[in-house]
């Protein structure tokens, strides 16, 4: 006869961290593919998949590829952190098909606003990440948790979602202006929040759009 404590793995009433959603899942695992693929084809996969400036091998799919593409594995890793700790809430909230169609709304104003911004500079250089679609998780985690405890990393202080997003917004406002052309799309993380604030309005029928 097995012991008695055979399969208690953890103690009773010890809470059990839920399984990560599937689109969350999905799109988390889609990036790490697209980085390793990226990793082996080089320039030739950069060149058909991240989002190039108008006229200067720009194509169509690219507004949204892109964000399927990474510079870096730090680059990667801090977006799929953001992803799993700030979507699979709001997957779970609001359900598979909302939560797509807000992420890739935040995704597209995002590829939107760099296209812009790059035909305002003059800039001839690609952008790839998925930072825009992670602003636009951002916001709407600090709208829809606006009191939640949240530790970031850097600065290691507890304070409110909805303190976070302010101060995140403001200083890629700040980066955005100060740094235009630094190397970092400030203005596509804007773009994201921007994206993510729209839709958010959309669902609720407010203005810009009509009564719903």
């Amino acid at each position: 006869m097995p012991p008695a404590d055979c399969g208690a793995t953890r103690p009773f009433g010890t809470p059990r961290m839920p399984a990560m959603p599937p689109i969350t899942q999905a799109l988390l695992l889609i990036n790490v593919a697209a980085f390793c693929i990226d990793f082996f084809l080089g320039p030739w996969f950069t060149q058909a998949f991240a989002l190039w400036p108008l006229g200067d091998g720009f194509l169509p799919w690219q507004v949204l590829s892109y964000s399927f593409l990474h510079g870096s594995v730090g680059h990667l890793f801090f977006n799929m952190l953001g992803l799993w700790m700030f979507g699979s809430e709001l997957e779970r909230v609001w359900g598979q098909k909302r939560y797509l169609q807000f992420y890739f709304a935040s995704v597209l104003v995002a590829a939107a606003t760099q296209l812009l911004v790059n035909w305002l500079l003059g800039s001839g250089n690609p952008t790839v990440g998925a930072s825009g679609g992670l602003f636009g998780l951002l916001l709407a985690f600090g709208m829809t948790f606006p009191n939640r405890i949240i530790m970031p990393l850097f600065p290691p202080i507890p304070m409110k979602a909805k303190y976070f997003v302010a101060i995140f917004g403001a200083l890629e406002l700040a980066l955005g202006f100060y740094s235009p052309s630094g190397g970092v799309a400030h203005f596509a993380h804007l773009g994201g929040m921007l994206g993510g604030f729209l839709m958010i309005r959309y669902w609720r029928g407010q203005s810009p759009f009509g009564r719903r």
